[in-house]
């Protein structure tokens, strides 16, 4: 939850000029997180702020410049991206990504304990993070539900890689001036007693992460940190089952295998260890309960106690605690006095066997009785244990190497199948028979069955080919089909496959799903008419859907000149590249009105008639009956149209 604190002073500033801080976000022991607005990007980011006073040690200011540095040697979706680092007058400051969402200490409280498949999904990307620091030689030391990002949308990422460092001689230590770096719930052994650490460090704090996922708590608990600190060193973590039974045994293992008190025993680095998720995720998808082999293969060998018992006072140096407030670290039990056997009184004492015959035959009849007793027990165990061995555990193994394994132990090996496995590299193990740790003859003979690796299929080239024989092609090939979408297309046939999604060639996992999109055949055009409307803008119209267009002109004393006379089609369904043709009005035809001023009103009338007018007479205010044109209107020589009247003024 955001911590809205109006009287810090860092709220309302702008950093180095271009950082607007908001309200606060998280504290931690070294920083403080905050909202922000990345002014010249216009951006939100979250801005970690060194604490008052750090900033004056340079030990501090050091290792908090170098957060940026390793952070930014990161490039992976599941880790928070570091953008900037400054210092705006003495206040350090991490200009970093910003995640809306949750944390998966949140989660937990509300949701915890988890089911295995989702706890281990959750812990998927935190292990793809640490991998890629791990490869970049990086350790994150602080690997805690706090420090696992949930966003809105699902995505996870891993935060604070500021406690990070190079793997190198002169980095291995932990401790500054007297403090661990951690937190002590999820610290490996090697760093509570040696203050050392590498890649196995974070491997441990995953395998406790895992643990309190599935549990719904922490493994050890206790009323002071030196407490928790001593149970991490000396007690192995307890198997998530104990507190959920339903948790199968070989995701026990995980656990016990993640969080070995013995370094060694531990998964190099969060790469080997996710190898190790993905196989157990593949055990719980196939739904199955146990897994003796799996388990055989996980189970990390018995912890050994440490030479030196680390008492309060040692883990309170490296943990800079006051021993005061320490508590005392459990005890052994005290070991029982032992009972006094009482003397026998005696009455009870044994009678004395009588002399003679019976007492020479009893030792021969007990000497026979004791070697038969000897030959049968040998027989026992000869017939029983003596000749059988145990099965080494062979799975992920090649195949040159699990016989060089099995003739090692004195047995034979034999390829008795192959079979494709998601989560084993081909030509390694995948199963035994016998199982890892079953009993199995001297000189017998382990029979093994090989991956083929992933089982893949290539997607057929579908492109041409009808709906019903895409279907075949994709059967045949051992995938299915998916969506089909039907989409018009100009020149591919109705029925058609105009192609698959993914492309022919891609390789998938059986029974996958290629979607098609398939020929409705040509898209129809619906013709609208535009008969009496501008004929520039039918042209437009018609063109736009895919048409071809075919003007002619005529003269026209109805359709205004520029507007379509008559358009052929004018209904109906046509497709693209389909001509429609259109007759586009001139207009009225335009006529020279001819000579006619001083002629009699008889050939006047003939000649306007003969160029197409109507000849209309009116006599002027001088009229005295002579009957000649004394003028035109329109005017002799002017252009009118045709079929236009034209009145003539008489004499």
């Amino acid at each position: 939850m955001v911590d809205r604190t109006a009287s810090d002073p860092i709220v309302g500033r702008v950093l180095d000029g271009r950082y607007e801080v908001g309200d606060r976000i998280a504290r931690g022991g070294m920083a403080t997180v905050y909202e922000a607005v990345d002014l010249r990007l216009d951006r939100p980011v979250a801005v970690k702020v060194m604490h008052a006073g750090l900033g004056d040690d340079q030990d501090f200011a050091t290792r908090f410049v170098r957060e940026a540095r390793s952070a930014a040697r990161l490039s992976h979706p599941n880790v928070v991206n570091v953008f900037d680092q400054g210092d705006d007058h003495g206040t350090l400051f991490l200009a970093m990504e910003y995640v809306e969402g949750r944390t998966l200490r949140d989660l937990l409280r509300d949701e915890a304990p988890l089911a295995p498949a989702r706890a281990l999904a959750l812990l998927e990307p935190v292990l793809s993070a640490l991998a890629a620091a791990h490869a970049a030689g990086l350790v994150h030391r602080d690997i805690k539900p706090e420090n696992v990002l949930i966003a809105d949308d699902g995505r996870i990422k891993v935060a604070d890689f500021g406690l990070a460092r190079a793997i190198s001689s002169d980095t291995q230590h932990t401790a500054t001036s007297g403090v661990l770096i951690g937190t002590v719930s999820y610290l490996a052994p090697e760093l509570v007693v040696d203050s050392v650490a590498d890649a196995r460090a974070d491997v441990y704090a995953a395998g406790i992460l895992l643990y309190e996922m599935l549990a719904g708590r922490k493994p050890h608990e206790g009323e002071s940190p030196i407490q928790v600190a001593y149970k991490h060193v000396h007690e192995d973590i307890p198997a998530p089952s104990a507190v959920v039974p339903s948790i199968p045994d070989y995701v026990d293992a995980l656990v016990a295998r993640a969080t070995a008190r013995d370094c060694d025993h531990r998964p190099a680095d969060a790469r080997v260890l996710l190898h190790h998720v993905h196989r157990v995720r593949s055990a719980l998808d196939a739904g199955m309960r146990t897994d003796p082999e799996l388990v055989a293969d996980l189970q990390p060998p018995p912890s050994v106690e440490h030479t030196r018992e680390h008492t309060r006072e040692d883990l309170a140096e490296v943990l800079a605690v006051p021993p005061s407030v320490q508590a005392e670290p459990p005890r052994s039990p005290a070991a029982r006095p032992a009972a006094r056997t009482p003397s026998r009184p005696e009455a009870m004492q044994p009678t004395p066997p009588p002399p003679g015959r019976t007492r020479r035959r009893g030792p021969l009849v007990v000497l026979l009785v004791l070697l038969l007793a000897v030959a049968g027990g040998g027989a026992a165990y000869w017939f029983g244990v003596a000749r059988y061995t145990t099965t080494p555990s062979l799975i992920n193994l090649s195949e040159t190497a699990a016989r060089e394994k099995v003739q090692a132990a004195g047995l034979s090996l034999t390829v008795a199948d192959r079979a494709y496995s998601e989560t084993v590299t081909a030509g390694s193990v995948i199963s035994t028979d016998p199982r890892a740790g079953s009993r199995i003859l001297d000189d017998g003979t382990v029979e093994v069955t090989l991956s083929l690796g992933p089982e893949r299929y290539e997607v057929p080239a579908l492109r041409g080919e009808s709906e019903e024989r895409a279907r075949e092609l994709l059967e045949e090939a051992n995938l299915d089909v998916g969506d089909v979408t039907e989409r018009f297309h100009e020149r591919i046939a109705e029925g058609v496959v105009i192609r698959a999604d993914p492309a022919a060639g891609t390789e998938l996992r059986r029974d996958a799903a290629v979607s098609l999109v398939v020929s409705k055949g040509r898209k129809p055009i619906e013709v609208r008419d535009f008969t009496g409307r501008s004929a520039d803008r039918a042209e437009t119209a018609l063109t736009d859907a895919g048409l071809d267009v075919e003007r002619t002109a005529e003269f026209s004393d109805d359709v205004p000149e520029g507007r379509v006379i008559s358009q052929n089609p004018n209904t109906g369904t046509l497709y693209r590249g389909d001509t429609v043709r259109l007759v586009v009005s001139r207009g009225p035809e335009m006529v020279q009105v001819p000579r006619v001023r001083g002629v009699g009103v008889a050939e006047a009338t003939e000649r306007l008639e003969a160029a197409g007018f109507v000849v209309r007479t009116e006599r002027s205010d001088l009229y005295v009956g002579l009957e000649y044109v004394v003028s035109s209107n329109p005017g002799q020589g002017s252009m009118a149209p045709r079929g236009s009247t034209v009145t003539l003024t008489l004499v």
